[in-house]
């Protein structure tokens, strides 16, 4: 069986700045939604509500699930658009995620609606669409 010829370097960067650009917006609404829900539940708290969701619980989640969703949107939305082999796509977008919201996390932990750094949003898209350039050959 014939493997189908590769998707040209323009074309598949065009595809992946796409992806990577819904891929952090995505992960930034997921994160923005959740930091909300922490600052939800340390008002709650302050003003001596009962056991529950605690701020803690909701802010490790807020990371897990933007972590995971960067990871999942950038694998779908290649496979959706036709590409093969994103691994080395997918793995640059999610550790340029996590570093840029390790980074940028002081600044909107505790301000709804509140907007990581541009520059390193940016940065993550541009690393994320080049490492979509990388592709490893299939050993036989």
């Amino acid at each position: 069986m014939a493997t189908p010829a590769s998707t040209p370097a323009v074309p598949r960067l065009f595809k992946a700045l796409i992806v990577s650009s819904v891929g952090v917006a995505a992960s930034h609404l997921v994160l923005s939604d959740a930091l909300y829900l922490s600052l939800a539940a340390q008002a709650s708290a302050s003003l001596g509500a009962g056991g529950g969701y605690s701020s803690d619980q909701a802010f490790t989640s807020a990371l897990m699930n933007t972590f995971l969703l960067m990871s999942l949107v950038l694998w779908l939305g290649m496979r959706i658009a036709g590409e093969r082999r994103v691994g080395p796509m997918v793995l640059v977008g999610t550790v340029g995620w996590v570093v840029a919201v390790g980074n940028g996390i002081g600044s909107i932990d505790d301000r709804p609606g509140a907007i990581l750094p541009p520059g390193s949003l940016f940065l993550v898209v541009g690393a994320t669409a080049l490492a979509s350039l990388v592709r490893r050959s299939r050993v036989r």
